[in-house]
């Protein structure tokens, strides 16, 4: 391993890359990446806050301390996908990547910089950082919505039945108004994509954050928390649809009824598709593979299909999390019966814990700060906030008057991993600038911090619950 001075001069200086191995740099990187969402998550354990809350405040820190203490690899960094559009440029017209870098930024002390940087001796190194960083994210976002699927019992969802879908419903219909309307208040002149972007972040529900929550105050097994989650899962499932019919308008730029109903129903179709012949056809292939006895089938089988179905989603237009999603809920039912052994979940969770931090840390060091500290960007942030927080909120009225409909509201609340994932995105396809990315981030960041503690509040510890800490549920 690379000594610890070296590994800050690497992050810090504002000294060349000196190296033989062109791997040598993305070593470095990920030692960094990975040891500080481990400090960063446990750090938020300490605080009885969500991990991802650490690998995004690690994130946003390392990238702007980087930047002001003049590191060029975190510099170059933070330009985030706008480094995709500036290769893409280079690569494919006659000009080299400090041309591609003037004509799509816009001119300035910082275009310069980042200019020389990347027309300079090194600046093919901080390409293949980015590269592999932005990969390795991507594929972190598929094993997670994967997780997610996994979570979800198809059988449990039909069992909460009308309340929870009421809810759910609620809790994409208000926040998408709400923060449409926010969005064309404070931006008259933005574009609809844009405007539809925001609204679809704000329909996002962490299920993770809810459900660990739920677990530590040992409420799991109330109606309340039943609502919730079945809620939040039908919301995740409409969240997905809502996500492919905004992404697809703002890459196509035709917005109409047509357009919208098109997305919308090829977003529905694959989905039931892809749950009923999966349903139907993999417990028969599964119990076939078992008896060849192929060697970890369980979890070449699971991440396999998980990838396959992602792929599947994109031949169908439509976002590739949306498939490694259905593949969850597939093998949900059934694959963990027919395979002994330990559960996917938990061949997966040292992969999860390797890759997926990756992502979160990613997201934050493409903050700017001085982005986010100017007075439009925290305005923008805090009226979104408050219209997400009021959107969820008032989605609990959607529960029979003798729940604890308040409890309900908060459950639904946190936007944690779900809405840096839709940001993340929206970035990427080019409708989320960095002023409205860093004012989700600001959201997310505040109703993910709030959520446990105005459940803690509302729906208190069970009384009957023992010190012993509850069981995961894989």
């Amino acid at each position: 391993m690379l000594p610890l001075p070296q590994i800050a001069t690497f992050l810090f200086a504002s000294g060349e890359i000196s190296h033989a191995d062109p791997v040598v740099p993305i070593l470095i990187a990920s030692i960094f990446i990975t040891l500080g969402a481990a400090l960063g998550g446990l750090l938020m354990k300490w605080l009885g806050q969500p991990s991802v809350l650490g690998e995004l405040l690690v994130g946003l820190v390392a990238g702007n301390l980087g930047y002001y203490l003049g590191s060029p690899t975190l510099t170059v960094l933070r330009e985030g996908d706008t480094l995709s559009r500036i290769s893409a440029l280079a690569y494919t017209g006659p000009v080299n990547l400090a041309d591609a870098t003037r004509q799509l930024l816009p001119p300035g002390p910082h275009t310069e910089l980042i200019a020389n940087l990347l027309g300079g001796p090194q600046g093919q190194t901080y390409m293949t950082i980015y590269s592999f960083v932005d990969i390795i994210s991507r594929l972190a976002i598929l094993i997670l919505l994967f997780l997610v699927g996994l979570e979800i019992s198809l059988v449990e969802m039909k069992r909460v039945g009308k309340p929870a879908a009421f809810v759910a419903i609620l809790g994409i219909v208000l926040p998408m108004v709400l923060g449409m309307g926010t969005m064309k208040l404070l931006h008259p002149n933005s574009m609809l994509a844009a405007d539809l972007f925001i609204g679809g972040i704000l329909t996002a529900t962490s299920v993770g954050i809810t459900a660990r929550v739920l677990r530590d105050l040992g409420r799991e097994t109330t109606e309340e928390a039943r609502i919730i989650l079945g809620a939040a899962v039908i919301d995740d499932v409409l969240c997905l649809i809502v996500l492919a019919v905004v992404s697809g308008l703002a890459l196509t730029g035709a917005i109409s009824l047509v357009s919208i109903a098109i997305t919308t129903g090829k977003a529905a179709l694959f989905l039931v598709a892809s749950l009923g012949i999966g349903i139907w056809l993999m417990p028969k292939l599964v119990r076939r593979l078992a008896a060849i006895g192929v060697h970890n089938l369980k979890l070449l089988f699971g991440i396999s299909f998980a990838f396959l179905l992602a792929w599947l989603a994109n031949v169908a237009e439509l976002a590739t999390i949306v498939g490694a999603f259905a593949a969850g809920m597939i093998l949900n039912s059934f694959f963990d019966q027919e395979v002994g052994g330990a559960t996917l979940h938990e061949l997966l969770s040292p992969l999860e814990s390797l890759v997926v931090p990756l992502f979160f840390v990613w997201m934050g060091i493409q903050v700017k700060l001085e982005t986010m500290l100017s007075k439009d960007v925290l305005l923008a942030g805090l009226a979104l906030t408050v219209v997400a927080i009021i959107g969820k909120v008032a989605s609990g009225w959607g529960a029979p008057p003798t729940m604890n409909r308040l409890a309900i509201g908060f459950g639904m609340m946190p936007r944690g991993e779900v809405g840096l994932i839709f940001a993340g995105i929206g970035r990427g396809i080019g409708v989320v600038d960095e002023g409205l990315f860093s004012a989700v981030v600001l959201l997310v960041m505040i109703t993910t911090v709030l959520a446990p503690i105005l459940l803690r509040a509302t729906l208190g510890p069970n009384p009957n619950a023992t010190s012993a800490p509850t069981p995961a549920h894989h």
